[in-house]
């Protein structure tokens, strides 16, 4: 007696299963997480780039801010490259 083909399929299925729940939902919510982050930016916030660069939200326009990262340096970044937000304003 050979066994069903759906039989076979079962073994795919669940690894699929295993894979959504381990690898793609967590990765989701992360991204999920730093959108939101990204889009509560404000002024007066610590951040660090993706680059690595420590500095502090001068200016929120609709796709840049404006960080100071030291006394005299401004440079203007995307808000999709800030990593983390090291403190709030």
């Amino acid at each position: 007696m050979t066994p069903s083909p759906v039989v076979n399929l079962i073994p795919i299925v669940l690894i699929f299963f295993i894979m959504y729940f381990l690898i793609i939902r967590p990765q989701a919510k992360q991204q999920k997480a730093v959108e939101k982050m990204q889009s509560n930016l404000k002024k007066h916030d610590e951040v660090v780039t993706t680059g690595g660069i420590h500095g502090t939200i001068l200016n929120v326009k609709e796709e840049t801010l404006t960080l100071r990262v030291d006394d005299n340096a401004r440079i203007e970044v995307d808000k999709t490259a800030i990593a983390r937000l090291v403190k709030e304003g």
